[in-house]
């Protein structure tokens, strides 16, 4: 009997240190690209892959989030009352109702595989998803980054982490995974390793912020200790987990952009802006303009 990932994981408890000072009051999942914030394209990328339940562990000064997804009546009633229909009808379906949303406390800024355990009690036994808002992934309108990845779980039901081919010079930015191809995009990891130096890396294919993770990672992170950055790393949770079961690599269809780094931040916004149906060509018009001074 094949599981569905119905749930997934939103770790939103960072500082955003990268962006100092303009996350120092904002959550950096709230920095907008373009006209939506980066939180909001995860969750939409969540929800067109199937997901009907949606769990953000935050952080301190994080409610911004939680209230981005609430229904704001004041907003509501004013937008109505000034005949706005279009921009009321677009808050209005930031999440269908058929989804829901909660929101859990990360208490202490412990790293990534921490944050993932704290959604535990939500997630139960069952396979989930775990999205980095940071990790914005276009697939130019095509089938989204975790909706590639559900139909891999929906043939091998195994966890399966998201992959691409990095600059070899980063490789201290990434877990590196060493993997044993199976065609099609697709491979069988066979170790995996948080941030090596470029020199111990053993390979360039580096995960990015996507995963689909068996509820057996809960027990071994309750079990893991701290990890690079004197932080609970996911990766070293995923170490073990391969001693169990399998995990695969997907090098899904697509561009990422970083932006949780100021430049990937930037690339994303103009490209992003050179698609918007409303700002394309007054945006190209411009962005010519000021090449050529």
């Amino acid at each position: 009997m094949t599981t569905r990932i119905r749930k997934a994981v939103f770790p939103v408890g960072g500082m955003g240190t990268r962006f100092l000072p303009a996350t120092k009051a904002t959550a950096k999942e709230m920095m907008p690209i373009v006209d939506k914030p980066l939180i909001q394209y995860a969750a939409e990328e969540a929800i067109e892959a199937g997901c009907d339940e949606l769990i953000f562990v935050t952080g301190r000064g994080k409610r911004a989030i939680a209230d981005h997804f609430d229904i704001s009546y004041e907003l509501e009633a004013e937008l109505e009352g000034r005949g706005k229909t279009e921009a009321l009808d677009q808050i209005r379906k930031l999440i269908p109702d058929s989804v829901t949303a909660c929101y859990i406390r990360q208490s202490k800024p412990l790293g990534l595989g921490h944050a993932v355990l704290c959604a535990r009690a939500v997630v139960g036994n069952e396979p989930f998803a775990v999205l980095l808002a940071d990790d914005l992934i276009d697939t130019d309108n095509d089938k989204g980054c975790l909706a590639q990845m559900v139909d891999v779980f929906d043939k091998h039901q195994g966890s399966i982490l998201g992959v691409e081919q990095v600059d070899p010079k980063h490789t201290d930015k990434y877990g590196i995974v060493t993997a044993k191809p199976m065609g099609d995009r697709l491979s069988r990891v066979e170790g995996i390793v948080e941030k090596p130096k470029p020199e111990e890396a053993p390979s360039t294919l580096g995960v990015v912020g996507r995963y689909i993770l068996s509820p057996r990672i809960f027990d071994l992170l309750e079990n893991t200790g701290f990890g690079a950055g004197n932080e609970i790393q996911l990766t070293d949770a995923i170490e073990q987990l391969l001693k169990e079961d399998p995990v695969f690599a997907y090098e899904f269809l697509g561009r990422r952009y970083d932006c949780g780094n100021k430049l990937g931040y930037l690339e994303a916004t103009v490209n992003y802006a050179l698609k918007h149906p409303e700002l394309k060509e007054d945006f190209k018009a411009f962005l010519s303009e000021t090449v050529q001074r």
